[in-house]
């Protein structure tokens, strides 16, 4: 997830006060996006340059929800690490900017942040980077991606939507604080011994950005289906992207490709306690 100050004057701006969110993962969901933002508001896509999308890392809520599986390594969230050349769809709202204050920015992914309590806790282990991002507008091709007609018609009584396939609206950059990969020496240093051994250690899990290529860490089920569902639920582009542009801890295998080698993830429902936040 990543976020920006919306202006029409001054891309870091505060306007109205309202702030830009970019979802990359569950986000891509309106329905968990409201979850955490109740009042979003404007709910479209657009596209973050330069950023790869990677099941990288494991996440510690998936150990205290019970859907991580420490047998089979299959326990990883996403992130977002910077890596030109590569690109991927995202989702993009607006809520009020209530908590959030700026502390640095350069433009080039560098600035730092300081999130309301409960965005920074819901995202505790990433770096959050500010970085460009572009800003779809209305597509003159909506009906041959099919995105814009399939937002509508699930999002638009809760949301306003807008959409594109693959075009930006305009050359305007414009900021996103995106949640990035991080370390966990940064982790250790924001949150402590005592909290990474109740939030990792205490469930065998000894590292939380150190996975090598070769790690064989693998997506969550649960997650990666609800992140699917979200992807499909809008359709087009934005489904293709999360498809074609999201890879493994190996960098190399896309998450199509490993879902067409594991295609029960995509039949195996969450527990029934979690349907609800994990259905797509």
């Amino acid at each position: 997830m990543a976020s920006s100050f919306s202006s029409t004057t001054d891309a870091e701006g505060d306007i109205k006060g309202q702030i830009t969110i970019l979802g990359f993962g569950s986000l891509l969901s309106i329905k968990s996006a409201r979850l955490t933002f109740p009042s979003l508001q404007n709910f479209r896509l657009g596209r973050i340059p330069n950023h790869r999308r990677v099941f990288s890392h494991p996440a510690s809520i998936f150990f205290q929800r019970g859907i991580a599986r420490m047998d089979t390594l299959e326990m990883s969230s996403l992130c977002a690490e910077y890596k030109e050349g590569h690109s991927f769809i995202c989702s993009v709202f607006e809520v009020p900017n209530e908590g959030l204050t700026a502390i640095a920015s350069d433009g080039e992914g560098t600035g730092e942040w300081i999130p309301s309590r409960a965005f920074l806790e819901r995202e505790e282990e990433f770096e959050i980077a500010m970085v460009p991002y572009e800003e779809f507008g209305l597509s003159d091709d909506c009906a041959a991606s099919g995105v814009p007609r399939r937002m509508e018609t699930s999002v638009s009584s809760t949301a306003s939507v807008s959409a594109s396939n693959s075009t930006a609206s305009d050359d305007t950059v414009k900021y996103g604080v995106l949640c990035r990969r991080s370390t966990d020496e940064s982790y250790l240093a924001h949150w402590g011994e005592a909290h990474f051994q109740k939030q990792y250690l205490d469930y065998g899990v000894k590292t939380i950005w150190n996975w090598d290529e070769d790690s064989g860490l693998r997506p969550c089920q649960v997650y990666t289906r609800h992140c699917v569902l979200a992807s499909e639920g809008i359709g087009g582009a934005c489904q293709d992207s999360f498809l074609d542009d999201t890879y493994l801890v190996d960098r190399r295998t896309t998450l199509r490709e490993y879902l067409n080698q594991y295609p029960e993830i995509m039949t195996t429902e969450p527990p029934e306690e979690l349907k609800e936040r994990y259905g797509g």
